[in-house]
C-alpha cells in the first residue's frame, strides 16, 4: 500500500520507493539495523547508579525510523542471531549466550524490545517522530512497553518476594531519561534535515 507524505516513516522519505530498488534498500536497512543493535548493546557509558547501555535507544530509534514492519523484521533478525549464539546482547558472552541467555533474567526485556519497536514504528507512522514533545512521549511509551514484560518475567523467574523494581527498573531510570531526550531531539532533527535537503 502506498504511503502519503504525512504517514511516511523516516527511511521511506529517503531513496527508492518501489520495485527491486526498494527491496534492496529494505534488505540493506535490515542488515545495517541488526549491526547497529548489536554494536549499541555493547556500548556502556559510565553513569550512576549503573552504566548506561545504548541498546534500548537503538531498538526504539530503529522502530521509529523504520516503521512497524521493517522495524519488526530488523528486531526479529537481531533476536534470531542472538538465539543461535552470536554475542549480540548487552550481557551475552562467554558465560551465557543463545537461548540460555535469552531465557534468563533479560528474557522479558527482549520480548519488550520486539513489542516496543513495533509500537514506535506505529507512532512514527502517525507523525510522532517529527515533533520533539511527541517523540519524547513515544520514547516514554516505548520504555514502558520494554519494562512491563521485563519486570513480569523477573518476578516470575525469581519470585515476587524479591526486590524486582530495585533490580530491573529504578537503577536504569536516569539513563533512560537521557536517552529519551536524545531521541526526542534527534529524530525530528533528521526529519528537518531530510526536508531541507529536498527543499
Amino acid at each position: 500500500m502506498a504511503t502519503s507524505l504525512t504517514d511516511r516513516v523516516l527511511v521511506e522519505a529517503i531513496g527508492p520507493r518501489e520495485g527491486t530498488a526498494l527491496r534492496i534498500k529494505q534488505a540493506v536497512l535490515v542488515v545495517l539495523g541488526i549491526a547497529a543493535l548489536a554494536v549499541a548493546a555493547k556500548i556502556k557509558v559510565p553513569m550512576w547508579p549503573v552504566p548506561v547501555t545504548m541498546g534500548t535507544f537503538a531498538v526504539l530509534g530503529i522502530g521509529a525510523a523504520y516503521g512497524p514492519r521493517l522495524g519488526l523484521a530488523t528486531i526479529l533478525g537481531y533476536m534470531l542471531l542472538g538465539a543461535v549464539g552470536f554475542d549480540v546482547f548487552a550481557g551475552s558472552g562467554a558465560e551465557a549466550s543463545g537461548l540460555i541467555y535469552m531465557l534468563g533474567g533479560t528474557g522479558g526485556y527482549l520480548v519488550g524490545f520486539v513489542l516496543a519497536a513495533v509500537a514506535l514504528g506505529a507512532l512514527a507512522r502517525q507523525g510522532w517522530d517529527r515533533s520533539v514533545t511527541k517523540m519524547a512521549a513515544a520514547m516514554l511509551i516505548g520504555n514502558a512497553i520494554i519494562y512491563a514484560p521485563g519486570l513480569l518475567w523477573l518476578g516470575q523467574l525469581y519470585g515476587w518476594d524479591q526486590p524486582i523494581l530495585a533490580w530491573g527498573l529504578t537503577p536504569f531510570l536516569i539513563g533512560d531519561a537521557l536517552k529519551l531526550v536524545l531521541a526526542a531531539l534527534l529524530l525530528p532533527a533528521l526529519w528537518k534535515a531530510v526536508g531541507d535537503a529536498r527543499a
